[in-house]
């Protein structure tokens, strides 16, 4: 295809239907299974948006920022901010790592060379991918009950390293975050829920302060139209999805979701 024709074509896909339908279906397949779906947008972004690798980690990062705002009133609502203001000293413990992390992770992704920010794209999605399956066809997660002295050292490694994933794959981190909380603090899955939206906001602010500084969202106020078109989208799929949550079954939709997730790591590898 000609390059002329090529970029009629990605201004075709980026029409405000089409991104506030694929916003909508990435926040519906993220409701049905309590999360934002921001691992689901991140391929969309590369290929069928064809925005660059870093450009769709800020934007995928942007998108992610406004889901968890809209959600955390939501949440807050289930499980009352009392309840989750007494789990404090977890959420600090993490965020002790995490937000070291996301500045981390920036800093590397802006470094990195295309090609490798790709790679490393490709093999986060499958680490997704695993964390999704585990996490919701695990009938026996629970607590590891670890001695406070472990504990402490383990929640700031652990964060540092969501942070990281976070900030790169510029997703809120829910997907790890909540089974961190279960295992080294003991939470139910609806406060570990709650705690981790608390969590992965602060992180998402200091990756975009890092990325802000060379420049990055510079993409953002170049599309700015399509990221609110597709965050508006995001919303109200999440919306949808929550309402469908529990209609179909976890042992039809995760290994499908999963199965995606290494679909979209393949052609992301591919990519580079």
């Amino acid at each position: 295809m000609a390059p002329a024709q090529t970029l009629a074509s990605a201004r075709a896909t980026r029409s405000a239907p089409v991104v506030f339908g694929a916003g909508a279906a990435i926040g519906v397949l993220g409701g049905m299974i309590g999360l934002g779906g921001a691992e689901f947008r991140l391929p969309l972004l590369i290929g069928l948006f064809g925005f660059a690798a870093l450009s769709a980690v800020i934007l995928n990062k942007a998108m992610s920022l406004v889901v968890v705002l809209v959600a955390l009133p939501a949440r807050l609502v289930a499980v009352p901010l009392a309840d989750v203001a007494a789990r404090w000293p977890g959420a600090v413990n993490l965020l002790a790592g995490s937000l070291l992390g996301a500045w981390a992770g920036a800093s590397w992704a802006v470094r990195m060379r295309t090609a490798t920010l790709y790679k490393v794209l490709a093999a986060l999605m499958v680490l997704m991918a695993a964390a999704l399956v585990v996490t919701h066809t695990t009938t026996t997660f629970g607590a590891l009950g670890l001695p406070p002295w472990a504990r402490i050292p383990a929640g700031v490694a652990a964060g540092f390293g969501i942070g990281v994933v976070a900030a790169i794959m510029g997703v809120a981190g829910g997907e790890l975050l909540i089974p961190t909380i279960v295992l080294l603090f003991g939470e139910d899955i609806k406060t570990a829920g709650s705690l981790s939206l608390l969590v992965s906001l602060p992180t998402m602010l200091v990756a975009f302060a890092r990325y802000s500084r060379d420049g990055g969202f510079a993409v953002l106020g170049q599309n700015l139209r399509f990221t609110a078109v597709m965050a508006a989208g995001s919303v109200a799929g999440a919306v949808l999805g929550g309402l469908l949550l529990g209609v179909f079954p976890d042992l039809l939709l995760i290994p499908l979701l999963a199965v995606v997730l290494l679909v979209s790591a393949a052609k992301l590898a591919r990519h580079a």
